[in-house]
């Protein structure tokens, strides 16, 4: 079949057509992938606010050393969590741009070698630890 001729084939029209739709869909998902990230930093720094609250409303009532003590503890905890998910947003927004633009380049993305999934979940449980660390000393 001459190139001509399967230029005015309308299953090379077709299947142009649905390569298109299916670019248009994956940069949808990767949106949704992003909001998904957008909406679980905001709970993480959202829970170190929340602490934080929560622990001062505690020293407040009842000014003793250990309600001190927790009061520092959750503050330096609840900041933590407020910088993890700001910098998580920063990371899942960047790793969205590029992915978008290789995308938009013809080009395959590839996955991470440390996906931000798995580095934010080993950064909770080393901060869990921390605080668990910091509980018992």
């Amino acid at each position: 079949m001459s190139q001509e001729h399967a230029a005015e084939d309308p299953r090379v029209t077709m299947a142009r057509h649905r390569t298109e739709i299916a670019g248009f869909r994956t940069e949808l998902a990767m949106d949704r992938t992003t909001l998904a990230w957008i909406r679980t930093t905001l709970s993480i720094a959202g829970f170190g606010f929340g602490m934080v609250g929560f622990f001062r409303t505690l020293e407040e009532r009842n000014p003793t050393a250990e309600s001190i003590k927790l009061h520092h503890g959750a503050v330096r905890f609840g900041i933590a969590l407020i910088i993890l998910g700001l910098v998580a947003t920063v990371l899942a927004s960047l790793s969205h741009w590029r992915s978008l633009q290789k995308i938009r380049r013809g080009e395959c993305p590839t996955p991470a070698k440390w996906p931000l999934s798995v580095a934010i979940g080993l950064l909770l449980a080393i901060l869990g630890l921390i605080g668990l660390f910091a509980i018992f000393v």
